[in-house]
């Protein structure tokens, strides 16, 4: 997910998933995730500044036949009052599952 969020948006170089708010799943052979991200050691003022909004905000992804992650959205801001149930490309019976992240 991380690779797949830095080609979206690369000015975000030094970030790694939030530890405990990583989701995964898989509906009718597709796969998909949900996380948040935080920055790591060597991210620069602009990149921790960009972060103060971007990283609260969860992305979502989808898994490729290819084997490789895509990006697929972010939450609103401010998040919706339904979770990932309110992001139209999570399907419905996942965002159940994962309790509306």
């Amino acid at each position: 997910m991380t690779a797949a969020y830095r080609r979206s948006f690369p000015r975000f170089a030094h970030i790694q998933p939030v530890p405990g708010q990583f989701f995964y799943g898989q509906c009718g052979g597709v796969r998909y995730a949900a996380t948040r991200f935080e920055s790591t050691s060597g991210a620069t003022y602009e990149q921790l500044v960009g972060m103060q909004d971007e990283g609260s905000a969860a992305k979502y992804f989808r898994g490729t036949s290819a084997n490789s992650w895509s990006y697929l959205a972010s939450d609103g801001s401010p998040r919706g009052p339904h979770g990932c149930r309110d992001v139209p490309q999570i399907p419905e019976a996942l965002a159940a599952a994962w309790g509306n992240c």
